[in-house]
């Protein structure tokens, strides 16, 4: 019997709303080191939809802060900027900017994308005014928000989704990690668990994010699949999926993996066996995580 994606999304919603959203397991119940501080709610689209703000983190001192973009997930229409903060980060030398988004119900895609970049651009605009380095950034999210981090890295070099203020700044990542995010929606169901999510469907979250049944409207989610963007000046990855995951399918990070390796962009791809979708309880994960990001946006005392 196929499961509608409706009903596979409610069923797990449970573990959706702790990990579909997240960072690594062991952030999940991480709290601000003492005497970090963080700025709720900016704008990053003057005047804009209630969507378009984001936290700003910054820990108790430091200058020349390497930056973590937190995006989160929640099937492109649910989530929120407060889930999934790697906080733990901030005694380590780096700034988060959390950030929310237009999700499917408001606008369709590429305003998700648009909505990311804008707020890269911004955060560069305002890089010395917050102490952050505008030459580290990194973007992180996990399965939606895998995906919008993974388009962060794969569009780096083109303008085609650059729209409104700071366009004089880039809106291009120099790292990406992405936990489980789609990559090829055209190929999801193709690879799917027995019972897993069906994406063809007209209902499906990547249907609703395009505007239509996606296997009816091949060119729109051709240019909205991160995989179409891959060159050689695509920045470093790090992918990490469960090999059980019944909502996007193992598949898609190994497409995504390939890809970056044709073209000869550095990748790391961590299969985490027997896992589902997020809900890490592997080590594994969060230490090949903490040496991406120390690897491709090296903190250093001075910055702390």
């Amino acid at each position: 019997m196929k499961t509608k994606p409706c009903l596979l999304i409610l069923a797990l919603l449970p573990s959706m709303a702790g990990v579909a959203v997240a960072q690594p397991a062991d952030s999940r119940a991480s709290r601000m080191p003492e005497g970090a501080r963080v700025l709720r709610d900016i704008a990053y689209v003057a005047n804009g939809h209630e969507r378009q703000r984001l936290d700003l983190y910054l820990p108790k001192e430091g200058t020349n802060l390497p930056l973590i973009i937190n995006i989160h997930g929640g099937a492109f229409k649910m989530g929120s900027k407060e889930q999934g903060v790697p906080m733990e980060y901030l005694a380590e030398g780096y700034a988060v900017a959390s950030i929310n988004y237009r999700l499917s119900q408001h606008a369709k895609f590429p305003a998700q994308i648009e909505d990311c970049k804008a707020a890269v651009r911004w955060l560069r605009a305002h890089a010395r005014e917050y102490g952050l380095d505008p030459n580290r950034f990194a973007s992180w999210g996990a399965s939606a928000g895998g995906y919008l981090a993974a388009m962060l890295g794969t569009t780096g070099d083109t303008r085609e989704f650059d729209v409104g203020a700071n366009l004089e700044q880039s809106s291009g990542v120099q790292a990406v990690v992405d936990y489980f995010g789609p990559t090829d929606f055209l190929q999801m169901d193709a690879h799917r668990l027995p019972n897993g999510m069906i994406h063809d469907a007209v209902d499906s979250p990547e249907s609703e994010l395009i505007g239509g049944a996606i296997q009816e409207n091949k060119a729109k989610v051709t240019r909205a699949n991160p995989i179409t963007y891959i060159t050689s000046k695509t920045p470093p990855f790090l992918i990490c999926h469960g090999d059980q995951d019944p909502l996007v399918p193992h598949h898609q990070s190994e497409l995504l993996a390939a890809a970056l390796k044709e073209a000869g962009v550095p990748v790391t791809f961590y299969t985490v066996k027997g896992a589902g979708h997020g809900g890490f309880k592997d080590p594994k994960v969060s230490e090949l995580t903490r040496e991406f990001l120390a690897k491709h946006l090296k903190p250093t005392k001075a910055t702390r």
